[in-house]
């Protein structure tokens, strides 16, 4: 038996993203963002919601651009301060000691220990409610080498990258597969064509 919670932004997972800009006078600031994914697949797209007050907000806002990289689990205390710390008071790559490398593709830094960093241009902003909706068209892809399986791609068991459960404020590590996507619900498939 289920029993009724009251609404709450609660979905699993929630992946944990590094939201990278650069403010008005070209600091690289950086802010964690647990509120995002995929939204569309052409062109390929990713959905963030931002508050308002957050000063990531401010500058992309202002720059139109931003890069989401991607943490690995080894960046967890670094992830988590980068949530916890504004960039209007200080340079959190100086605190965490984390490398901001400009991007030859968008007026964004992304951060060079994060496995994968995507190259996004801001084309919609909607105001809902505390945060802003910002859907961003994924122009590039930067993998590390050693994040890539055999097939040359990115494999999230080499990634390693970080869950968060909003309601316990934990963050998490990806767990065993537990099977293959257009297979597994196989059998269920009816015999007929479908239309």
């Amino acid at each position: 038996m289920k029993k009724s919670i009251s609404p709450v932004p609660l979905l699993y997972p929630s992946p944990v993203l590094l939201i990278c800009t650069y403010d008005s006078a070209g600091r690289p600031d950086a802010m964690t963002a647990a509120w995002g994914g995929i939204c569309c697949s052409e062109p390929p797209c990713i959905s963030l919601g931002i508050q308002k007050s957050r000063y990531t907000w401010e500058n992309i806002k202002e720059r139109g651009e931003f890069m989401v990289c991607i943490p690995s689990a080894s960046l967890v205390k670094e992830t988590d301060f980068f949530g916890i710390a504004s960039g209007r008071n200080l340079n959190k790559f100086t605190e965490t000691g984390l490398t901001p490398v400009p991007s030859d593709i968008i007026e964004a830094p992304y951060i060079e220990e994060c496995p994968i960093a995507i190259a996004c241009r801001a084309q919609n902003l909607m105001p809902i409610g505390s945060h802003i909706l910002i859907v961003g068209e994924i122009l590039s892809i930067l993998a590390d080498e050693e994040a890539c399986g055999e097939d040359g791609m990115p494999d999230i068991s080499l990634v390693r990258p970080l869950l968060y459960d909003s309601l316990k404020k934990t963050y998490y590590n990806i767990g065993e597969p537990a099977g293959k996507a257009y297979s597994s619900g196989m059998k269920f498939r009816r015999t007929v064509q479908e239309p």
